[in-house]
């Protein structure tokens, strides 16, 4: 006759899964402390499947505290691609996607722009974006991106690391020319809250 030892197996099980949780905990409290994002924002990029990718990699850009910035589209390119800055907004080719889990979704716009498009004055009221403000973006799926302002900044127009990712986020950085020169870059960057 064969004896099982029930209880000291569940002891055994519960140890090794509470050692599992202690260690996870850990890493996300040290990828939050050691990795730039909040522990929650960790858990989220762990835990939260990341959104579907869209067959077309076309967005649209809405900025509610700037009354031109309302559905606008936003063109793939290279940071020099002027057909697409005079149509609207242009996503800077090789940076982030809204539907990765961590990006940075560059899109440039010009300050003044052309009269009778979507280019014209799309970007004249940045500077005036405050932390806590919305950015939304809108992919071919019709699935909403929304972003929180949390930095605006002043760059020269070679500091490209602007455009690198941010470790443990998903933002969006919004670029037009300063005024009265347009010799250096307003950034603006917010961070991804929610997807609906």
């Amino acid at each position: 006759m064969r004896t099982y030892r029930t209880g000291s197996t569940r002891r055994g099980l519960v140890a090794v899964l509470s050692t599992l949780m202690v260690v996870v905990g850990l890493g996300l409290l040290g990828y939050a402390l050691f990795g730039g994002g909040s522990a929650a924002s960790a858990a989220r990029e762990v835990l939260a499947p990341a959104p579907k990718a869209p067959a077309q990699t076309t967005l649209e850009l809405t900025v509610p505290e700037m009354k031109r910035v309302d559905e606008v589209p936003v063109y793939d390119g290279r940071g020099n691609d002027e057909a697409a800055l005079r149509n609207g907004t242009l996503h800077v080719k090789g940076t982030g996607y809204p539907w990765q889990r961590v990006a940075n979704v560059y899109i440039a716009g010009h300050r003044l722009g052309y009269p009778g498009t979507k280019s014209h004055l799309v970007f004249w009221d940045l500077d005036k974006l405050e932390n806590g403000d919305e950015v939304i973006l809108t992919d071919a799926n019709g699935t909403e991106y929304t972003y929180e302002v949390f930095k605006k900044s002043v760059v020269n127009p070679r500091d490209v690391h602007i455009m690198r990712p941010v470790a443990g986020k998903n933002i969006v950085s919004l670029q037009t020319c300063t005024l009265p020169d347009y010799e250096q870059r307003l950034i603006v960057q917010a961070e991804l809250k929610s997807v609906s």
